[in-house]
């Protein structure tokens, strides 16, 4: 089980796992994010959401000059104290937003698939569908290696549109309420893999690493972590992870950023139960 003590690095899916899916609520997670901050512990947010979205959600959080995992893992943003990186400020994996959804529009015409991409549908449209105010809707389709859209076709048509895609280089992700395409070498366990990497070669020293989510999207983000909080999420099929020990992954009870706060209590609550509240 990690610690407090431990060289330290956190990974965290966003929406329905740190901010509620509907209301973008993250009080619950708020001293637990403070008591981290003192204690210099990176938290660093791998999401299906746009870099646009992830810099303004840093902000909120507090978390401002950390890396980001963004649209899955095709986006990463480095450390602001990377900057001699060559790869500063941000890495864009493989094939392009633009190109991607050229795609997407032709296999819709060549096989009759039925979908709606977020580029497709105005800021206001996209408020209402995504329940976002129409500012952060704005920032939603500012997609830059992948694209969202909305599935409104059977599994069997689902299932030949992934083999179409596979064939393309690309992959077929399921978020917790949308689905998204990206190239086939991005991904969040790769983007973990890779900052994972960048803080050993910088800091000089090794990591241990703690992963939370709750869609099935977030499953290469546990799997590739040391220890992980699966958050109680609301996709029916939940998350099927290729080492479920009970010694390396904890199940919360709680959804949202309680259930990310209890899993952190359980992780590494011994370390520091009288320094956060618990209510």
């Amino acid at each position: 089980m990690p610690t407090l003590d431990d060289t330290l690095l956190i990974f965290s899916d966003v929406d329905g796992t740190l901010m509620d899916s509907h209301t973008s609520d993250w009080q619950p997670a708020a001293q637990w994010l403070a008591h981290l901050r003192e204690h210099q512990v990176p938290v660093i947010l791998c999401s299906s959401k746009t870099a646009a979205e992830m810099d303004a959600i840093q902000r909120i959080l507090g978390l401002q000059g950390l890396p980001f995992i963004a649209e899955n893992g095709a986006v990463i943003q480095l450390d602001k104290r990377w900057q001699a990186d060559v790869h500063y400020p941000r890495i864009r994996q493989g094939t392009s937003h633009s190109e991607i959804a050229l795609l997407l529009v032709q296999l819709r015409q060549q096989h009759g698939f039925k979908f709606t991409t977020f580029s497709e549908l105005d800021d206001r449209i996209l408020a209402e569908v995504t329940g976002l105010p129409l500012a952060q809707a704005s920032l939603a389709r500012m997609q830059e290696a992948s694209e969202t859209l909305i599935w409104r076709d059977s599994d069997e048509q689902m299932s030949a549109f992934t083999a179409l895609l596979a064939d393309r280089d690309l992959r077929f992700v399921q978020g917790a309420r949308f689905w998204h395409v990206l190239d086939a070498r991005g991904g969040k366990d790769s983007a973990v893999n890779w900052l994972t990497r960048q803080y050993h070669h910088y800091a000089g020293k090794f990591f241990t690493t703690l992963g939370l989510g709750d869609g099935p999207n977030d499953a290469p983000l546990l799997d590739a972590v040391d220890f992980a909080v699966v958050v109680k999420g609301l996709n029916r099929h939940g998350i099927r992870l290729r080492n479920d020990s009970p010694e390396r992954v904890f199940h919360t009870t709680l959804e949202g950023s309680a259930g990310w706060r209890e899993g952190l209590d359980h992780m590494l609550g011994s370390g520091c139960s009288s320094s956060v509240d618990r209510t």
